[in-house]
């Protein structure tokens, strides 16, 4: 049965908070199993990414305003009122209000209909000048203001200052850009520009990366050329590192931590198809997207196999021209695609530095002479990025760091550190070691 956006919403929030699942197959899954037409399924998206961005914010006033203990359910509730209240100003605040009322009772949450009604009425008179929260200046006022957890801001505030810290919680609370980077083994960037132009889609091209495009989001599956392989989807920040390396046609390559395949895939065009490329990653299931990946864009030069980063193969040794680590990390600078991963404890992170050095210990042992070791991941912070690379370089002086230029950006000792704020492309880290001959 057809349901609306608001209760499609709601059962993608509960499905984040009750099993952990990633925001993007929850709204697809609520999308699809509501009955969705395509006008309700981007409200719904929006309530669900808008909701994640800004709990701490919807929470502070829900409290301030109810100033009693609710069940997940009816905060999941009132957050989406909220939201549509602070946020999205095509929505009369009657329909917002009485909407959200509505879903209370389809819920079977009758006897709390009169509290969110309520809770709701309150934000609405208060909307155009709510109480401010209290501390501007300091880390709680801003994990409130920008739903952080309290631990990332601390850690933030040690490595930058207060202005950095603030634009880059900020940024992760926009919509993030759709990059799409164009298969040049299937047709030029020039050719898959007009076929967008005909389509009426906007784009933005970035010169010192021929065929990297910046559109303003939609359905991936229904761009030009999807079914016949001409695009893959791939931020520039992964792309800049997979060029970074340098491929070229006929060196043998290893991506060895390759899923979802867009280094891998980057690797191969820009070899031309040429060469003997490896994608590994530890689950089969993973490998699976990666060879139906280069089934569609019809690169045949990718072999696929389950290994375990840390562990030795001996056959491998010297024996690669390029080793892509694009190591497993805490991804907190993908906060703006993925909203749901701020709700990481601290805990929870603790072991990848370990896990992280033991992989690009491993992998260093596989390149050759004069080859290079490109280490990346898609996170910001200090002790998963500059700090893995010092500790490296102090322990392998046979390796060295390798500047690398792409337009404006340059990085410094083989490093660089992208930011939303700053790049406009998610939080990432790449680092270019050569290995001396």
């Amino acid at each position: 049965m057809k349901k609306s956006a608001r209760a499609a919403a709601l059962s993608a929030l509960e499905r984040c908070r009750k099993s952990g699942a990633w925001s993007g197959a929850a709204i697809d899954g609520a999308i699809r199993e509501n009955g969705l037409d395509s006008r309700d399924a981007s409200l719904a998206a929006r309530l669900v990414l808008g909701v994640l961005q800004n709990d701490r914010y919807l929470d502070y006033y829900i409290e301030l305003y109810s100033r009693r203990d609710l069940e997940p359910k009816l905060r999941d509730i009132l957050r989406l009122g909220c939201f549509q209240l602070l946020f999205l100003d095509k929505i009369p605040t009657h329909a917002a209000v009485s909407e959200t009322v509505g879903l209370c009772r389809e819920q079977g949450l009758d006897r709390a209909a009169g509290l969110c009604n309520a809770v709701l009425r309150r934000v609405a008179e208060n909307q155009k000048a709510l109480p401010p929260i209290p501390g501007e200046g300091t880390a709680e006022y801003l994990s409130i203001r920008w739903s952080h957890p309290r631990w990332l801001v601390d850690e933030l505030l040690r490595e930058h200052d207060y202005a950095f810290t603030e634009a880059f919680l900020r940024e992760n609370n926009q919509p993030a850009p759709l990059t799409i980077q164009v298969n040049r083994l299937k047709v030029s960037p020039e050719d898959y520009v007009r076929a967008l132009q005909r389509a009426g889609i906007a784009y933005r091209d970035f010169p010192e990366l021929p065929g990297c495009l910046e559109l303003e989001g939609g359905r991936v599956s229904e761009l030009p050329g999807f079914e016949d392989g001409l695009f893959y989807v791939q931020d520039r920040a992964a792309r800049i590192a997979a060029e970074a390396a340098l491929i070229l046609p006929g060196m043998h390559v290893l991506d060895a931590c390759a899923a979802p395949g867009g280094k891998s895939f980057a690797a191969a065009i820009a070899a031309k198809g040429q060469g003997d490329f490896t994608a590994c990653d530890i689950h089969e299931k993973k490998l699976r997207l990666i060879r139906e990946g280069a089934e569609r864009l019809g690169i045949g030069c990718i072999q696929t196999e389950a290994r375990d980063a840390r562990r030795f193969e001996p056959a491998w040794e010297g024996a690669f021209d390029a080793v892509l680590s694009d190591v497993p990390c805490s991804g907190l600078g993908v906060i703006r695609k993925r909203p749901e991963i701020r709700r990481k404890r601290a805990e929870e992170l603790e072991e990848l530095p370990e896990i992280q050095a033991a992989m690009l210990e491993n992998l260093s042992r596989y390149v050759k002479p004069g080859g290079v070791l490109l280490y990346s991941t898609c996170t910001v912070l200090h002790r998963e990025n500059r700090d893995q690379v010092r500790r490296f370089l102090s322990a392998h002086p046979d390796f060295v760091p390798e500047d690398f230029a792409f337009g404006a950006l340059r990085s410094e000792d083989g490093c660089y550190g992208f930011w939303p704020q700053i790049d406009g492309t998610d939080g990432f880290f790449a680092a270019k070691l050569r290995r001396k001959t």
